[in-house]
């Protein structure tokens, strides 16, 4: 029966948070200024912050005792070997209809966000995802795009998009059915990421729906984000394990749904391999005949810059050093 009908939850925002407390503020925010004809609750798991985030979400929560569901972790569950920390703490407890997903140092704008989210799902019940796209908040001095934007307006994505798509999606911007992650299949818990995963799994079921209205920002470069944990130390090494446990994620996406989209799915792996390659330097690899429909995929300044970087290594370290420029 319909959530609204029945006066219970029709949305679970499910926010993860870690050390983010000049940031948690402004998606608690933007959470609570949805303007909805339903009911929503705000799912926080804080995963042991130790610079006072998790004091920011107890303010909120004796606000909003009604609204908000804290997870205040005492150790750090990430370093347990938990790496899809939704998966195991906030999409279990979720109880909505729908599940919509934010970081904690990403944030929505539009406070009719939910609402026309939800309003399109209700009206197309075999969508199994829509998501928009995001304006892009760099952190210190880099050049990268300002926008996240998949897309050229609103359209449909064909499942084989989804799974060999040519940019990211927003996480913060993704939103599905509750039932999609109830029970969740290897690829999904295995994966070193949480939205590729979730993306696949609203490919197996069909289509989604991509709306092309910035109604969120991602924040770039953050000093405890992923991105930035993954460039700490030996980066090559961890990119190869990424790289080994990604394709291991897409072999066992393949086997769990017969094959049906075996060929997307090695384009994805050989993506992924490209990727890495990319953000490692290796450009006499990335340069290759081999790539070349990948590289062509790649942003005019990204690719600019590796030709920089091989034709001209001594002005490309310059410019680096100049502008922070953050390899993508």
């Amino acid at each position: 029966m319909d959530a609204v009908k029945t006066g219970g939850i029709m949305v679970s925002i499910c926010c993860l948070a870690y050390n983010q407390k000049e940031f948690i503020r402004d998606a608690l925010d933007g959470f609570l200024n949805q303007e909805t004809a339903f009911a929503y609750e705000i799912l926080v798991h804080d995963d042991a912050s130790d610079d006072g985030t998790a004091d920011v979400i107890r303010e909120y929560t004796e606000r909003f005792p009604e609204r908000i569901r804290p997870i205040l972790q005492e150790v750090n569950q990430y370093s347990q070997g938990i790496s899809n920390i939704s998966g195991a703490f906030n999409f279990p407890r979720a109880r909505g209809k729908y599940i919509a997903m934010c970081e904690g140092d990403d944030y929505w704008t539009d406070s009719g966000k939910l609402q026309k989210q939800v309003d399109f799902m209700e009206a197309h019940p075999d969508c199994a995802m829509v998501f928009h796209s995001a304006r892009v908040d760099v952190q210190g001095r880099a050049l990268t795009e300002r926008m996240m934007r998949p897309y050229h307006g609103n359209r449909r994505v064909a499942p084989e998009e989804i799974i060999a798509k040519t940019s990211g999606y927003p996480t913060a911007s993704l939103l599905f059915r509750t039932d999609m992650v109830r029970n969740l299949p290897d690829y999904y818990t295995d994966a070193p990421v949480g939205d590729i995963p979730l993306q696949l799994l609203a490919a197996a079921r069909g289509w989604a729906y991509y709306m092309d209205e910035p109604m969120c920002v991602y924040r770039l470069g953050t000093a405890h984000s992923w991105t930035a944990d993954m460039k700490k130390g030996d980066y090559a090494g961890k990119q190869r394990v990424y790289f080994l446990r990604m394709k291991k994620m897409y072999r066992e996406f393949d086997r769990a749904t017969g094959g049906r989209f075996h060929s997307v799915t090695e384009e994805a792996i050989r993506r992924i391999y490209f990727l890495t390659k990319v953000n490692t330097g290796q450009y006499q690899t990335v340069l290759s005949r081999k790539y070349r429909k990948f590289y062509r995929e790649l942003n005019f300044r990204t690719r600019f810059f590796i030709c920089l970087a091989s034709a001209a290594p001594g002005i490309y370290n310059m410019l680096f050093r100049l502008f922070h420029f953050k390899k993508e």
